[in-house]
């Protein structure tokens, strides 16, 4: 059956919290809104948890919805919110519906069992999430010829297929992360101003991180790794962006190795992107990523970098020239930082253009969004539906 081609196509895209950004740069939830033509496409952007304070952004979509369900009403069988998502959807007809992450997929994948949406696109954005066997048991039953599945990473489509539950060849892609970068290169401040306004010396030579500070970003290891190195290198400094509850843990190893002067916790800063070319040196000691969009805000800021092995990184940070390293291996990284701290700064500026050119080549974002807008138009055509 066609649709009547004067009926744009209404589209879902589903969220678990509200986390709109300032800018899009690195939203890609919002870039796939961009790559939807809108005389052909109806948008709709729905965030199961919370909603903006006054003053913060909105969707890009034509209509936001806030559910607004607690923790609690989102645990468990969900009869509650699942009732709200049922009626919502069966009253608005959505011909595609578009799921971040768990629990947006899960609830769809259930729903849509009754509500028939013609197609319906799962988004993992890491790994875990179908650990449990009777995740895997009731999405192997659910899954069904409507849905479409993507890993945002290689590694994270493989990890679907081998969950083997109903991800399969035909159904699961990789879209790779990707981010705006001209949009980003142009929200940077320049190294004598991001320096400025950090507080951070205008002399030294700096290796950066910005991420939460929480232990899955492994910056523990990174503080011990520059403590290994520190003597070697008298002119170098280490900063890191962020806010979390592992900052106390931080600050008292910082006080433990007497690194206080060289060591520096700045804290969280709206847009952080602003600040990467305060620094020389990019560092991301991860322990488990998916595909890392601050990894590739690094790379937009022509920084070489350094960062752990693991499955989703590995192809990003030796395809970028950057090094790679196990994770929590103090010493292979006290090693890399001390490989960049030893060469020269037009030695560092060719590492980081060489990051730079494979980040355009690889994660353009004009090919992330017309892989979408592929894979939409095509599903549409299976169902057959005409976009």
């Amino acid at each position: 059956m066609s649709l009547n081609q004067t009926r744009r196509f209404k589209v879902l895209q589903l969220h678990p919290d509200y986390n709109i950004k300032t800018r899009d740069f690195a939203d890609l939830g919002e870039q796939i809104l961009k790559a939807l033509p809108v005389e052909r496409y109806q948008t709709v952007t729905a965030f199961l948890r919370g909603k903006p304070e006054p003053g913060q952004p909105e969707s890009r979509a034509e209509q936001s919805i806030y559910f607004e369900f607690t923790d609690a009403q989102l645990k468990g069988m969900r009869l509650r919110a699942m009732w709200q998502l049922y009626r919502y959807c069966a009253k608005e007809k959505f011909d595609i519906v578009i799921c971040n992450r768990f629990k947006p997929v899960n609830m769809m994948l259930t729903l849509n069992r009754w509500l028939k949406i013609p197609l319906c696109i799962g988004i993992a954005h890491g790994f875990g999430e179908y650990k449990r066997g009777y995740r895997r048991r009731q999405t192997a039953r659910l899954v069904n010829r409507a849905w479409r599945f993507i890993g945002v990473s290689p590694a994270v489509r493989q990890y679907l297929l081998d969950c083997r539950c109903g991800f399969t060849e035909k159904n699961t892609i990789t879209i790779a992360n990707s981010i705006d970068v001209a949009q980003a290169r142009s929200l940077q401040l320049t190294r004598e101003d991001a320096r400025q306004q950090l507080g951070l010396n205008q002399s030294a030579r700096f290796i950066g991180a910005i991420g939460r500070l929480v232990p899955v970003k492994g910056h523990i290891y990174l503080i011990r790794a520059f403590a290994q190195i520190a003597h070697k290198h008298p002119h170098a400094q280490l900063a890191i962006i962020g806010e979390g509850r592992e900052k106390e843990h931080l600050l008292g190893e910082i006080k433990q190795l007497n690194l206080t002067d060289r060591i520096h916790l700045l804290g969280f800063h709206e847009n952080a992107l602003r600040f990467v070319r305060a620094f020389d040196i990019w560092a991301m000691p991860s322990l488990s990523e998916g595909l890392s969009l601050a990894q590739m805000e690094g790379m937009s800021g022509c920084l070489p970098s350094i960062g752990t092995n693991i499955p989703a990184m590995l192809q990003l940070i030796e395809g970028s020239g950057g090094i790679a390293v196990p994770p929590k291996d103090t010493t292979a990284l006290s090693q890399a930082l001390d490989e960049y701290l030893k060469l020269s700064d037009a030695e560092l500026a060719q590492k980081g253009e060489q990051a730079y050119n494979y980040l355009i080549t690889h994660h353009d974002i004009e090919s992330f969004r017309h892989q979408y807008l592929t894979l939409i138009e095509s599903g549409l055509q299976q169902a057959g539906l005409n976009p």
